[in-house]
C-alpha cells in the first residue's frame, strides 16, 4: 500500500516541469485556453480610442490576459488613462520606457503592429469578451487542478475537510466576478425611512429638477437610475422639452448635464439655449441685422453668466452606444455627472449587423436603462412616435405609439408624450401644449398644461390664474 505522502508523478497534472517548459503550462498539462489575436485586437483598439479604453476597462482585468507582455501593455494604457492623459502607441512606449519594460514587450515596433492589425476600435468590446471568457476557462482548469492535488495529497480522515477546501477554491474563483448586490430587507427599509425623514425635513434635494413646477411636484424631479422617455411626432417640441430639462439642471441648478444631439449641430443647440434663456427670438439669432445694441448687451451678460455652467454638448456624427457610455462614465468621474439627454433614440447606431431595426432599438433602450442604473443618474431619451396619433380624431398620442419598439415602453420608468393641439388646428388652444405623463413607475399618471413659446424655443409653466381655453 502506498504511503500517505506518496506523490504520483504519472498523473498528468502533477508531473514536474520538463526543461524549457513554462510551469503554467505544466499545471494544465497542455497550453491553457487563450487567444493571442483577441488580446492583440483589444490592445490595438485601446491604443486607437479613449472610448474603447473606458469600455474595455469595465469588462476585463489585467489578469485576464494570458501573455505577460500584453498584461504589461494593458497596465501602461490604464495608468495613462486613469491620469486623464492622452493614449497612443508613442505615449504608451514612453510610459513603458520609464518603467524599463519597453524591450520586454517587443519595443515600439510591437506597439505599432498592434494598432496596424486592427481596422477599427469599434470591435474592442467584442474581443475583450473573448479574452475574458478564455480567462474564466483558465481559472476553472486551475481550480480543478488544485482540487485534484488536494484529493491526491490528503489522508482518508481529511475527506470532509478536503470537500470544504474544494468548495472554497471554487468560491474563490467566482467571488471576484460576482458583486454582492443583495442586501437584507432590514437595512434597506431603515435607509428608505431615513431618506424619507430627510426629505420631509428639507435636507435632501428631490431629484434633478425639470424646471416645471407641476411636473416636479408630481415626479419629485428626475430620479437617479431612471430612464425617462420624451416622445412626440416630428416638430411637436420633444427636443425643446429635452433641452428645457437640461437648461433647468445645468444653468439654473448647476448640475453637470450632457446633451448628445444626433439631430442638431452644437451651433443649433446653442442658438436654442441662448433664445430660451435671453428671450431673444430664435430667428433673430440667425439674422445679423436683428441684433440691436440692446440685444448685444443682453447676449454679453448671458455669456458672462454662462462661463462656469456645467453643460456639455456633443454632436458627434454616427454616435454609437459604446461612445455614449464611455463619455458618460468619463464625465461621471471628472465632473460628477447628474443628467444625460439623448436626442434622439432612433438616430443611434450600433455599428453591428442586427436582425431588425426594432431589435436594435430594443437593445439601445435596455442599454440606456442599465447606464442610468450604473451611473446613478437620470437618462432622458427622446423618441419618435409612429403615425398612430394622426389616425385618431383627437390626435392625442398614446403609449402604444412609441416607434419601432415596445421595449422602450417596458424599459422606461417615466414616459412624457408631447402634444400640441394647435399643430393640427391653429384655432385649437393656440400656444398651449399637453405634456402627458403616460407612464410613471413610482406614481400616478397626469396631463400637464404648459405654454409653448416656439419662437423662443421653450416651454413655460402656465400662469397661476390661467383658465384652460382662455386668452
Amino acid at each position: 500500500m502506498a504511503s500517505d505522502n506518496f506523490t504520483d508523478y504519472t498523473h498528468p497534472e502533477l508531473r514536474p516541469p520538463r526543461e524549457g517548459e513554462d510551469s503554467r503550462d505544466v499545471l494544465f498539462d497542455r497550453v491553457p485556453p487563450h487567444d493571442d489575436d483577441s488580446e492583440m485586437a483589444v490592445l490595438g483598439g485601446m491604443l486607437m480610442s479613449k472610448d474603447a479604453i473606458g469600455e474595455v476597462s469595465q469588462m476585463i482585468d489585467v489578469s485576464d490576459f494570458y501573455q505577460p507582455k500584453h498584461q504589461t501593455i494593458y497596465e501602461a494604457i490604464i495608468t495613462l488613462f486613469s491620469a486623464s492623459q492622452p493614449v497612443d502607441a508613442v505615449l504608451v512606449a514612453n510610459e513603458l520606457l520609464k518603467s524599463g519594460d519597453l524591450e520586454k514587450v517587443g519595443g515600439t515596433d510591437y506597439l505599432h503592429s498592434l494598432v496596424a492589425a486592427v481596422p477599427t476600435a469599434a470591435n474592442a468590446t467584442y474581443y475583450a469578451e473573448i479574452v475574458h471568457q478564455r480567462a474564466i476557462l483558465r481559472n476553472v482548469i486551475a481550480a480543478g487542478t488544485k482540487i485534484a492535488q488536494l484529493g491526491y495529497s490528503a489522508e482518508g480522515s481529511q475527506a470532509e475537510d478536503i470537500v470544504n477546501l474544494a468548495q472554497a477554491e471554487v468560491y474563490e474563483m467566482s467571488v471576484g466576478k460576482v458583486r454582492q448586490d443583495y442586501e437584507a430587507i432590514g437595512p434597506v427599509v431603515h435607509d428608505t425611512l431615513e431618506q424619507l425623514d430627510k426629505l420631509q425635513n428639507g435636507l435632501v434635494e428631490r431629484g434633478v429638477p425639470t424646471g416645471f413646477k407641476s411636473i416636479d411636484d408630481m415626479t419629485q424631479g428626475l430620479q437617479p437610475g431612471q430612464m425617462i422617455v420624451v416622445a412626440g411626432r416630428p416638430a411637436m417640441g420633444k427636443s425643446t422639452l429635452g433641452i428645457d430639462f437640461a437648461r433647468a439642471a445645468a444653468l439654473h441648478h448647476h448640475m453637470t448635464t450632457v446633451v448628445f444631439s444626433l439631430e442638431m449641430s452644437k451651433t443649433e443647440l446653442a442658438q436654442r439655449i441662448i433664445s430660451a434663456e435671453t428671450d431673444i427670438p430664435l430667428v433673430a439669432l440667425r439674422r445679423a441685422d436683428d441684433i440691436t445694441p440692446e440685444r448685444w448687451n443682453t447676449l454679453n451678460n448671458f455669456w458672462s453668466k454662462l462661463q462656469e455652467a456645467p453643460l456639455f454638448l456633443d454632436d458627434s456624427p454616427n454616435m454609437s452606444l459604446m461612445e455614449i457610455r464611455a463619455k458618460c462614465r468619463r464625465l461621471k468621474q471628472t465632473n460628477d455627472l447628474k443628467l444625460v439627454v439623448i436626442d434622439y433614440l432612433q438616430l443611434m447606431t450600433s455599428g453591428k449587423r442586427v436582425e431588425s431595426r426594432q431589435q436594435e432599438v430594443s437593445d439601445f433602450s435596455r442599454a440606456l436603462k442599465l447606464l442610468a442604473k450604473e451611473l446613478e443618474v437620470p437618462v432622458v431619451a427622446l423618441s419618435q412616435l409612429n403615425r398612430g396619433p394622426e389616425m385618431r380624431n383627437d390626435k392625442k398620442p398614446m403609449l402604444s405609439d412609441l416607434r419601432e419598439s415596445g421595449s422602450i415602453e417596458q424599459d422606461a420608468d417615466v414616459v412624457f408624450l408631447v402634444h400640441r393641439p394647435d399643430f393640427y388646428d391653429k384655432e385649437d388652444r393656440p400656444g398651449e401644449a399637453d405634456i402627458i405623463l403616460a407612464k410613471h413607475r413610482n406614481g400616478p399618471t397626469e396631463t400637464f398644461q404648459l405654454a409653448f413659446l416656439g419662437e423662443k424655443s421653450k416651454f413655460k409653466d402656465m400662469p397661476q390664474d390661467y383658465q384652460q381655453g382662455g386668452v
